[in-house]
């Protein structure tokens, strides 16, 4: 019985880890997010199976903010901006390099400009990847709610980049 609960947790590790890795880095910045993702999935060796089966995403990624938030109020601070540029890509020169760190930080100062449940909303779509299901069980919201609150961050988000563009 142990071995199937331990291949569980493997195959959660396997399926989550990078998505929880980019949700928490967006929430406590690269240097704390490992350490929340693995307390995420300490306490998911000490549940039972029964306790998270059919709504694991929304229970990690909730165990994942709840972790987070903590220690950002022990910390005294808000989220990080996530440091460094691993974005792979055929122009990488310097000039490409500038602007897209410069979209990167346009985008993250609108994304915590939104109220807190587009923020949230928008960390679990798009740095998560989780479904708008995983996102209204996550958040305890109807998937119908959390299409809507996705829908006005992006028309928020579209719209403060698009009057950054013009303003240049």
């Amino acid at each position: 019985m142990a071995e199937t609960h331990d291949r569980w947790v493997m195959l959660a590790v396997e399926r989550y880890q990078q998505p929880l890795l980019r949700y928490a880095t967006s929430l406590v910045g690269p240097s704390q997010a490992p350490d929340v993702v693995q307390d995420v999935f300490l306490e998911l060796c000490r549940h039972e199976r029964a306790q998270v089966e059919g709504h694991l995403a929304a229970w990690l990624f909730t165990v994942a903010r709840n972790r987070s938030l903590d220690l950002c109020r022990r910390a005294g601070r808000a989220a990080s901006l996530p440091e460094g540029d691993d974005m792979p890509s055929p122009d990488s020169g310097p000039q490409t390099k500038v602007e897209r760190h410069q979209t990167l930080s346009r985008l993250m100062t609108v994304v915590q400009g939104l109220p807190e449940r587009e923020r949230e909303a928008v960390r679990l779509k798009f740095s998560g990847g989780l479904s708008y299901q995983e996102i209204a069980e996550c958040m305890s919201l109807s998937v119908s709610n959390v299409g809507f609150i996705l829908h006005t961050a992006m028309q928020t988000i579209r719209a403060e980049l698009g009057h950054d563009r013009r303003a240049r």
